[in-house]
C-alpha cells in the first residue's frame, strides 16, 4: 500500500524519532553495563554515543528507505546532484560554508560560557573516553551515517511533507529545524540541567539557517551533506585524543 505524504503521519512522527532512537540504544548500552554490574550504568553509556549514535542513524535510514519505497520513490534520489546547476550550486556552498560556520560555532563558544563560564566545561563532558578501536569505528562510521541520515530526515522528508499538509512553510521550517537542534540533547543524554541546554540550543540557530536554505533551494541537500559529514568527521576525530 503507498503512503500518501498530504495524509500520513510519518512525517510528524520522524520529527522526535531520531532523538527516541538516540535515547533507546543509549539505553540498550546502560542495561548492558548494569548486567556486567556497573555502578553508573548511564553515565558508562554515555561513553559510547558516537557507537549508539551509528546504530539509531541505521535504523532511521532504514525507516526512511521504507517510508520513501511506500511512496513510489527512492530514497537514494535525494542524494542525486542535478549537473545542470552544478556550477551555480557550488558558488552557493562556497558562500554558505563561509557565512554558516561562524553560526554553527560560536553559539555554542557563547553559550557554554554563559552556563558554565567555561567554555570547555561542556566539551569536556562531551568528548568521552572510549577504546581507541572503538574511537576509530566511530571516525569512519559514525560522521557518514550521520550525515546520511539527520538531514534526510528533517529536510529531505518531513519538512516538504509538513508544508504540503499544513500549506504553511514557516510552520514546516521551524518544526524540522526545530527538532534538529534538540535531538542533539540526546547526543549522549546526561541528565545535567546545563548540559542540557548547551546541547539543545548550541545548534539553533544553525539549524534554521540550514532549513531557511533548503527550503529556498532543496537541491542543495547533497552538498550539506558532503559538509555535514566533514564537519562530523573533525568531531570524531577529536575523540581520538581522548581515547585509550
Amino acid at each position: 500500500m503507498k503512503l500518501s505524504p498530504r495524509s500520513s503521519r510519518w512525517p510528524w512522527m520522524m520529527l522526535p524519532a531520531r532523538t527516541l532512537l538516540f535515547i533507546a540504544f543509549q539505553a540498550l548500552f546502560a542495561v548492558g553495563f548494569w548486567l556486567a554490574g556497573s555502578a553508573e550504568a548511564w553515565e558508562a553509556s554515555a561513553d559510547w554515543w558516537p557507537i549508539s549514535a551509528t546504530l539509531a542513524n541505521l535504523a532511521c535510514m532504514a525507516l526512511l528507505i521504507g517510508l520513501f519505497k511506500g511512496e513510489g520513490k527512492r530514497y537514494q534520489d535525494i542524494f542525486r546532484i542535478q549537473r545542470q546547476s552544478l556550477k551555480g550550486d557550488l558558488l552557493v556552498m562556497l558562500g554558505i560554508v563561509i557565512l554558516f560556520g561562524p553560526v554553527g560555532y560560536l553559539p555554542g563558544i557563547f553559550i557554554a560560557s554563559w552556563l558554565y563560564g567555561d567554555a570547555q566545561a561542556p566539551l569536556d563532558l562531551f568528548l568521552r573516553p572510549l577504546p581507541m578501536w572503538a574511537a576509530v569505528i566511530s571516525l569512519v562510521i559514525w560522521p557518514v551515517t550521520q550525515g546520511l541520515a539527520e538531514l534526510p530526515t528533517y529536510f529531505g522528508y518531513s519538512m516538504p511533507r509538513l508544508e504540503g499538509q499544513t500549506g504553511r512553510a514557516w510552520l514546516a521550517v521551524a518544526l524540522a529545524s526545530g527538532f534538529l537542534a534538540i535531538q542533539h540533547v540526546a547526543l549522549p543524554l546526561l541528565f545535567d540541567g546545563r548540559f542540557m541546554t548547551w546541547r539543545a540550543l548550541m545548534f539553533l540557530p544553525f539549524a534554521f539557517m540550514v532549513g531557511i536554505l533548503l527550503h529556498w533551494r532543496p537541491r542543495l541537500l547533497p552538498y550539506l551533506v558532503i559538509v555535514h559529514i566533514l564537519i562530523d568527521a573533525a568531531t570524531a576525530a577529536a575523540l581520538l585524543s581522548v581515547a585509550y
